[in-house]
């Protein structure tokens, strides 16, 4: 025991904690003389503590050993190993760095000299798996999985008591701004020593009204990236062990959570609203009060604080430790994320994630108009969202829309135009972009089109007054308003002023941004980042009733409308991403959110023309105005577009039937084979998949369609390998195999009696991510099934119309014409119109069946849309693009997969190419949960990708033909940039 066992630490009695310094010789001795263990020690980092890990000779990890701080007394260290011991016992799931006993149960720990003084030494059990540190970024799963976690430590410690936990430490938020005021003035920079000292001053006035409704409790104080041990091989990294108890205390309990969520914000591409998924995680473990959400920022900020003024002070004291000095950079950026937005900002944010939101007290209606003889109805609205029609045709693409539209406005009549609170503006979002716009309106901007003036709405008192801006009270908040410093106000500042009078005149033609905000809130940007609206929104109000409209309605249904698909909507009918944005438009090749994000649309093989099309657009009003029936009536369209259809395809395939969809048009093509052929055994692909109608599905193999899609095929199909050079069975030159084999299965079928009446296969991997199949493969195919009477069909619906840039159709590229060919997707641009083209001696058997009708296949609408998605096509010369940007494209991913040893292979061709992941280029692990990681990211970053493949492992990348070469940049400098986040970089 040490002199004094009894004795705990308080932090401001010390000089310094420098670590204990000890060689790996003596840390040997140490274990072996007095904790029983013979091994290799291996120094580790730490910030007061002197960490060796315990191997044997090949490195085989046995045990921690760690030497606590002189400073630390035995009562303390027994704390921290009762409150590991309690919580292993109350959490099963997680892994807890307990101390190691010997034989008899007692623990392995001992006295030992050290530099500084007597010190307690122990071993711990080493956890596997590795940290959460360094710089990789986080993704939700890790962040909610920290967040649970803490919940989980927070609860299981609520009732531990002991006496080593009287402690003065340091990291206890409560002592927070006594720390940053002793060691603020190791901070040399005197631009970052005054941020640290007025973020603390502005946190610690915060707590200080909200201490009293905190809760206290036993905390570990220190679950940090540092501190959490992911489970080993848990992709992307999960939590689920924890180490270090060198903190636990009696302190704030919110401060568990608070602590980790600082931990979070140096890691590469994290920003404070990533770090909402564990509030979340934490607030459904270990409930939150309003007074405990409202209390967890400042605590971040303190947090942030104590470690930039700590991490110099320890750099000074303590000039050998590696470990303190390398954590000053990723401090100082924990400090920045932390302050980057103003305190009730991220309060209200806070409590939103856990859904503790109050709605906001309403001021009283205004005594008059803000704007005198202006009346609500000469006001014009202008609304500038996603579902605005005054966005058609990429006009928020166009900087000068604003304004063109507000002149127009104005020019048809309006006294006034205004552009309404809280409503985000899709004219504010650029194409491309890492980041998500500030789009969200915090007030109103009005331009006049008439002189007005502009008066008090209520009494109150003026507290700016300069030329282009005033400010006075509205009860119990600021009503701000700034127009051009060309106008003055006709009062001053500190003057009291009725309701009804004049505050400025202004001029027609004068724009004004009004704005209503707490009087004890920050002034707010104009417009916000839509993940922080709701922290802005919360501290200001709409000012549309003191212009006499009625106010903005609130989120109210936008946050369940998931729940409300769910309900009504198949849940097999899956959507992308776990919390998708909400996508109301459209362009070329982006997507619009409601919120105003733009993605870039890297998956939509459906719209080959890009979104929103104005011809098709033209060609369909047109249309509908007109007629719009089944095909059995007698008009041109239907005839101009199968001929433009079948002068596409090489003889004899001349005669087309016109149908829905990919899967009807599967399921139609089979159907004539085997009413041609006479037979009804079918050979498909494996790992293809072909649609969901009786007869697509059967033949469908793909696993993540149906993952007993092998083991549930009708008697009537059989299967061969997927022939796939790059992971199959053979590969490589040796892929010449599987078409023999294939031919092999042909001929056992027609010696079994059971010749089959139809081949099918996609003629280029779709499904599998654009893989080429090997060359001569159909050709040798074919044949085999020809030979016995069979028919070959030709799925096209992904690869067909041009997509793979060198070819209009797959089957081009292997030297081939099949007998049937089904095409979709791209045939509509969206529209929903698939065709099975084939001779018309195949055609004619049909009969022998009964008769074809489909009711909307080939409408009037139908037929124009395909006419005009075939002109447009030639007009823009998207087959062409495809090769020029899809050539660029290629190159560019071929360039990243020398950077990046996950990236496997680059297959494709064209505009349809696939990204394959992998853990192992040898062996060719799928990096199935990487993959979907990275989609993730991407997201985050303006992309919308998915994966796809058997094994989920490959992106697939079918973009609009218009694609050009800036956005398939952007796709691979996001690329680039998320791969290097999430740690693949070589």
């Amino acid at each position: 025991m040490l002199p004094d066992e009894h004795r705990t630490i308080d932090f401001f009695a010390e000089d310094a904690l420098p670590v204990p310094r000890l060689a790996p010789a003596e840390a040997e001795h140490i274990a072996a003389a007095h904790l029983g263990l013979t091994a290799r020690a291996q120094a580790l980092g730490s910030q007061q503590d002197a960490n060796f890990l315990m191997h044997t000779g090949d490195g085989t990890p046995l045990a921690i050993l760690k030497i606590a701080n002189p400073a630390f007394g035995a009562v303390e260290i027994d704390a921290a190993d009762t409150a590991a011991d309690l919580i292993a016992s109350a959490c099963p799931d997680l892994r807890i760095a307990t101390v190691l006993r010997r034989p008899d149960g007692s623990p392995r720990r001992t006295t030992v000299d050290t530099d500084s003084g007597p010190a307690v030494a122990r071993l711990l059990r080493h956890l596997p798996g590795g940290t959460l540190s360094g710089p990789r970024h986080l993704s939700p799963a890790t962040v909610a999985g920290m967040g649970a976690l803490a919940g989980k430590v927070s609860s299981a410690l609520r009732d531990f008591r002991h006496p080593g936990l009287d402690r003065v430490l340091q990291w206890d938020p409560r002592h927070a701004d006594r720390v940053v005021a002793k060691l603020a003035g190791h901070i040399a920079e005197p631009d970052r020593r005054a941020a640290v000292l007025a973020a603390t001053e502005e946190a610690w006035a915060q707590l200080r009204r909200l201490a009293d409704a905190l809760p206290s409790q036993a905390v570990h104080m220190d679950l940090t990236d540092d501190n959490l041990i992911r489970r080993p091989d848990s992709r992307p990294p999960l939590p689920d062990g924890i180490i270090d108890f060198g903190d636990v205390t009696t302190s704030w309990a919110v401060g568990e959570l608070a602590v980790s969520l600082s931990s979070m914000l140096h890691h590469d591409g994290i920003e404070p609203h990533h770090v909402l998924p564990a509030v979340r995680a934490f607030h459904a473990v270990r409930p939150l009060s309003a007074e405990e959400a409202d209390a967890v920022w400042p605590i971040v900020v303190l947090r942030a604080a104590v470690l930039v003024v700590s991490g110099r002070h320890q750099a000074v004291v303590d000039e050998d430790n590696a470990y303190a000095k390398d954590a000053l950079d990723h401090e100082w950026r924990i400090f920045e994320q932390a302050t980057s937005l103003p305190l009730p900002v991220m309060s209200h944010l806070v409590r939103d994630a856990a859904g503790l939101t109050d709605t906001p007290a309403r001021t009283d209606a205004p005594v008059r108009p803000l704007l005198r003889d202006l009346a609500a109805d000469d006001i014009t609205l202008l609304d500038l969202s996603t579902d605005a029609d005054s966005m058609d045709h990429g006009a928020w693409t166009d900087a000068g829309t604003e304004d063109r539209l507000t002149t127009a406005a104005l020019a048809d009549g309006a006294a006034a135009v205004a552009i309404p609170y809280a409503r985000p503006r899709l004219t504010r979002t650029p194409p491309l972009s890492a980041l998500s716009p500030a789009t969200v309106p915090t007030g109103t901007d009005l331009r006049l089109g008439r002189d007005a003036v502009v008066q008090a709405p209520v009494e109150g008192e003026v507290l700016a007054a300069a030329p282009g801006h005033v400010e006075l009270t509205y009860g119990t908040q600021v009503l701000s308003l700034s127009f051009p410093h060309a106008d003055r106000p006709v009062v001053t500042a500190g003057a009291s002023v009725r309701a009804g009078e004049d505050i400025a005149h202004l001029g027609s033609g004068t724009p004004v941004h009004i704005a209503l905000r707490d009087a004890d809130g920050p002034a707010a940007p104009r417009l916000v980042r839509p993940e922080y609206a709701a922290g802005w929104l919360a501290l200001t109000a709409d000012p549309a009733p003191l212009l006499g409209l009625p106010a903005a309605p609130g989120r109210t249904g936008e946050e369940d409308l998931l729940d409300r698909r769910d309900a009504v909507f198949a849940t097999v009918q899956e959507h992308y991403y776990a919390n998708p944005p909400r996508i109301e438009r459209g362009w070329r090749h982006h997507l619009l959110s409601t919120d105003g994000r733009s993605y870039l649309d890297i998956v939509n093989n459906v719209t080959p023309l890009g979104h929103a099309h104005p011809r098709v657009e033209r060609a369909v009003s047109r249309q509908a105005r007109r007629l719009n029936t089944n095909s059995r009536f007698h008009y041109a369209s239907v005839v101009e577009f199968t001929e433009r259809l079948a002068a596409l395809l090489p003889d004899p395939l001349d005669t087309v039937f016109l149908v829905n969809s990919g899967s009807e048009a599967v399921d139609l093509g089979l159907r004539l084979a085997i009413g041609a052929s006479g037979r009804h055994d079918v050979v498909a692909l494996r790992e293809a998949y072909h649609g969901w109608t009786y007869a697509s599905d059967a033949v469908s193999t793909s696993l993540q369609d149906n993952p007993n899609a092998l083991t549930s095929r009708p008697s009537w199909v059989h299967t061969v390998d997927s022939p796939n050079s790059y992971r199959g069975r053979h590969r490589g030159p040796d892929a010449v195999r599987y078409a023999p084999e294939a031919v092999a299965l042909l001929d056992e079928l027609a010696a079994a009696g059971r010749p089959a009446g139809a081949f099918i296969g996609e003629t280029f991997y779709g499904n599998a991510g654009g893989v080429a199949l090997p060359d001569g493969y159909l050709a040798q195919v074919y044949a085999a099934v020809r030979r016995h009477g069979g028919l070959a069909v030709a799925d096209e619906v992904q690869v067909g119309y041009g997509r793979l840039g060198h070819w209009f159709w797959g089957f081009e590229q292997q030297g081939v014409v099949p007998d049937i060919v089904c095409v979709a997707k791209a045939m509509g641009n969206g529209h929903p119109l698939g065709a099975v083209i084939t001779s018309r001696a195949v055609a004619d058997r049909y009969r022998d069946q009964g008769y074809f009708f489909s009711s909307t296949g080939g409408s009037p609408v139908s037929s124009v849309v395909g006419l005009t998605v075939l002109d447009t096509l030639r007009d823009e010369d998207l087959q062409g693009n495809a090769v020029r940007v899809g050539g660029h494209l290629k190159n560019r991913l071929e360039a990243l997969a020398d950077r990046y040893g996950i990236i496997g292979a680059v297959h494709g061709s064209g505009l349809y190419l696939g990204l394959e992941l992998v853990r192992d280029r040898e062996r060719l692990e799928p990096a199935t949960e990487e993959t979907a990681e990275l989609c993730d990211r991407m997201l985050d970053l303006g992309v919308v990708v998915q994966p796809t493949g058997d094994h989920l492992n490959i992106l697939k990348i079918k973009p609009p033909l218009c694609l050009d070469t800036t956005a398939a940049d952007f796709f691979a400098d996001m690329l680039d940039l998320a791969l290097t986040q999430l740690g693949h970089a070589r």
